[in-house]
């Protein structure tokens, strides 16, 4: 299977063996045929299938042909980085052909942005607020989109983007094509998939789950406790490149700080940055100036990193659905990656969850050496050497199967 088969134009073809690409992933070969037949499409796959090749290189056919300096695609993005690496995408792809794509999205200046769209782009990718602005200060004509992408739809969800979306597509001819995309699909978006896409084709890869080569370990550890245990970890395993979550801007930029005083090339990515510092701390982290990245749910959205060997959850996600996410970021395109979360007494639900999502139970361990009993300021130092399971639920009694749930063997609990 080679992408000869889909006939693409041969200024495509050279951008395609520009790319390195050789045959088409799975989503690019199941969705790249039907989107060329102008059907609406329900894309579901994870980050790191190669989605973005299967909208673009359609939409790329399509522009190659017809009338120029007018916007005749729009993509709508969840983040600025997102929208950033769907922009590069159609710059290398589409280099050999005159298709012009403009990125629009909030926290940088509106100046070069309205120039480049006064300069006559045929594909805008946006982000919906900065695209709504500029829509309404009159400098966005959407009249003409004959192709329309919702692409990581989910997340848009999650951000609060729907009532945005909602006007962004009565500004649209309602005679055109959808494409939609999604890693996850709760309720709330196959209700909007449904009331949105004409006879959609569904394109589904794999499991809506974390990929198989993903290793998955809990380290159940008191609050206080996790940047002392974070750097023990870094400091006793022989870890790669390194994504690390917070649930909290502020505490991942705290937590990037602690890390590079102790020596490790870290870097935060999160929302407070401006889009150049966030910019930067990715390019940082993607060229090897940083081994760490901290980042926070929202940030990290568009994240295209190749070999991250380990994610790590320092706060449990707020849904089994965002674990997902998360750990997509490691394990891609076949190769193997670690996931490793630290649970509070408090994430019992949560952890049951993605258990479920995984379709077993995630093993614990602990690491050796480490000191569990130090208090929390104000408290006295705990009594047990251990913290209890972070399910909820403290081991006592039953000692045979305690020590199994603990993770089994001595050479199983320590890392």
């Amino acid at each position: 299977m080679s992408f000869e088969q889909f006939s693409l134009d041969s200024r495509l073809v050279k951008g395609v063996e520009g790319m390195g690409y050789e045959d088409p992933t799975p989503i690019q070969e199941q969705a790249i045929p039907v989107v060329m037949e102008d059907r609406d499409v329900l894309g579901i796959a994870q980050t790191g299938t190669g989605k973005t090749a299967a909208f673009v290189l359609p939409i790329l056919q399509r522009l190659t042909r017809g009338p120029r300096r007018r916007v005749r695609a729009l993509i709508i993005s969840p983040t600025r980085e997102l929208a950033e690496q769907t922009h590069q995408a159609i710059g290398l792809l589409g280099k050999h052909t005159q298709v012009r794509s403009v990125t629009v999205y909030g926290g940088v200046g509106k100046g070069p942005q309205i120039q480049r769209l006064r300069d006559g782009a045929e594909i805008v990718v946006a982000c919906p607020g900065r695209l709504l602005d500029l829509h309404g200060d009159g400098y966005v004509d959407l009249t003409h989109v004959e192709v329309l992408v919702l692409d990581e739809a989910d997340r848009m969800c999650d951000m609060g983007f729907l009532p945005d979306i909602r006007r962004i597509l009565k500004l649209v001819p309602r005679q055109r094509q959808t494409l939609f995309f999604s890693a996850t699909m709760p309720q709330e978006i196959r209700q909007l998939a449904d009331s949105i896409l004409e006879k959609p084709i569904t394109v589904q890869i794999g499991e809506i789950a974390p990929a198989k080569t993903v290793t998955h370990v809990l380290y159940p550890i008191e609050r206080h406790l996790k940047k002392a245990l974070l750097l023990a970890m870094l400091d006793r395993m022989a870890i790669g490149r390194t994504l690390v979550f917070t649930r909290t801007k502020h505490r991942a930029k705290n937590l990037a700080r602690a890390l590079s005083k102790q020596g490790h090339r870290a870097a935060a990515l999160q929302g407070n940055m401006s889009q150049n510092q966030r910019q930067r701390a990715l390019d940082g982290f993607r060229d090897g100036k940083h081994d760490i990245l901290v980042a926070t749910d929202v940030a990290a959205r568009g994240i295209d990193v190749d070999h991250i060997s380990h994610v790590i959850n320092f706060d449990m996600p707020d849904t089994a659905d965002a674990y997902t996410h998360r750990i997509g970021r490691t394990g891609r395109a076949e190769e193997t990656g670690v996931a490793f979360t630290f649970t509070e007494k408090d994430d019992e639900n949560l952890v049951r969850q993605v258990e479920e999502l995984l379709g077993h139970r995630i093993p614990l361990r602990y690491v050796e050496g480490f000191d569990y009993t130090v208090a929390a300021p104000g408290t006295q130092a705990a009594h047990n050497r251990r913290p209890s399971s972070g399910r909820g639920v403290a081991h006592h009694g039953n000692g045979k199967r305690n020590r199994a749930r603990r993770g089994g063997s001595k050479r199983n609990n320590s890392s």
